[in-house]
């Protein structure tokens, strides 16, 4: 099983940035399909991110497509969330998540490896 640790979450006010990092161990990301997925206080863990693996392929949520852009860094072993023009609405817990399994990429139950999440908090 890969190991996940995220890192770079913070407060911010609106419309500035972050960038997220996800690193793994124990497993190489270009040998996993990659995601992140947010969560905020009273609701259900939510798809944002992911890539497929060995190649660039990215998909989106739509409220953060043109704002977000996720990377794979394969020297680092890692996989980044740059997040541009944040909102209050970003507000959320983010999690990273590996899988190996085919399928939607945006279904929560696809991914079996999850790191502890890193929390992003926008101020208005």
């Amino acid at each position: 099983q890969v190991q996940l640790v995220e890192s770079g979450g913070g407060l911010v006010q609106v419309g500035n940035s972050l960038r997220l990092s996800c690193i793994a161990s124990g497993g190489a990301v270009d040998n996993y399909r990659m995601a992140w997925f947010r969560q905020a206080p009273g609701k259900e863990r939510e798809f944002v991110a992911a890539i497929e693996w060995a190649i660039t392929l990215t998909y989106y949520e739509d409220s953060v497509k043109g704002r977000f852009t996720i990377s794979r860094n394969n020297a680092k072993n890692s996989v980044t969330l740059q997040m541009n023009s944040l909102k209050p609405e970003d507000t959320a817990l983010y999690y990273c998540g590996a899988t190996r399994q085919y399928g939607d990429l945006k279904i929560v139950s696809k991914f079996n490896n999850w790191g502890q999440g890193t929390q992003v908090t926008v101020s208005s």
